[in-house]
């Protein structure tokens, strides 16, 4: 039943990423853990982990052939990025389990408000990395590694904004480069907690195969409901506040019990 469970949360997970892009894997962790059954806060982190970066860099080999990743920038942010995520992996092992949840939680209501924000859509096409460019990429990517590692997500809601940011490039380019970012500092947080024993694997390969399918299932979607954008990422940050007000109720009832 646990491995049915998780092919249908994988299903919701890829298709929701599908659809409507980044903050689809903000769900991961609580469907593990409300769903699924992960007894284990870190373990569902960890599980989380490594099917977050399957995912990206599955999604990564599409924005490769459309030419839409710009690689100096992106490995720049990712490199920095991932000495950030494996600090930040090392310091939420060591985190009480309910607490963690609820910081989890208040990250969820950071990404539901991302997604009610229309994203600027200028910057230069044909940037090149340079200097100052490295630095802000260095710096940003750093931090952004370390509060992806911290609590086990992609962190794709705050690597497009970054890389914006520090390179200056359009939003299309921005969201093909982060995939990289992702897949990297998930791989990086899951070798983390692997070496914990705190990712299941079966459970992570079933969570995959359902992604994989119905992430497909929800770029073709997207291309039909693409009017719909503005609704649908309004409806998905709905389905975010909600969760994360679940896990704050639980959390807090966990904390005030202990």
């Amino acid at each position: 039943m646990s491995a049915v469970l998780a092919v249908l949360c994988g299903a919701l997970v890829g298709f929701s990423l599908g659809l409507v892009g980044g903050g689809g894997s903000i769900l991961a962790v609580p469907l593990l853990l409300y769903v699924v059954g992960v007894a284990d806060v870190h373990t569902a982190i960890g599980t989380s982990a490594v099917a977050v970066a399957t995912t990206a860099f599955a999604s990564l080999g599409l924005h490769a052939r459309a030419g839409t990743v710009k690689w100096p920038c992106a490995a720049t942010f990712a490199i920095a990025g991932l000495a950030g995520a494996l600090i930040g992996s090392t310091i939420g092992k060591q985190v009480e389990g309910n607490h963690l949840l609820l910081a989890f939680a208040v990250v969820m209501v950071a990404v539901g408000t991302s997604m009610l924000r229309p994203k600027a859509s200028g910057g230069d096409p044909s940037v090149s990395i340079t200097w100052p460019i490295a630095r802000r990429l260095v710096a940003i990517g750093f931090v952004t590694g370390l509060l992806a590692g911290f609590f086990g997500i992609g962190g794709g809601f705050l690597v497009v904004p970054g890389i914006m940011l520090g390179s200056g490039m359009p939003v299309l380019n921005a969201i093909g480069s982060s995939l990289f970012s992702v897949g990297v500092f998930g791989a990086g947080t899951a070798f983390n907690y692997a070496l914990s024993g705190l990712v299941d694997w079966r459970l992570a390969a079933w969570f995959i195969i359902g992604g994989a399918v119905a992430g497909y299932l929800g770029m073709r979607a997207a291309a039909r409901l693409a009017v719909h954008k503005g609704a649908l990422n309004r409806i998905f940050a709905a389905v975010i506040f909600a969760v994360a007000a679940y896990m704050l109720i639980r959390g807090v009832a966990a904390i005030a019990h202990a």
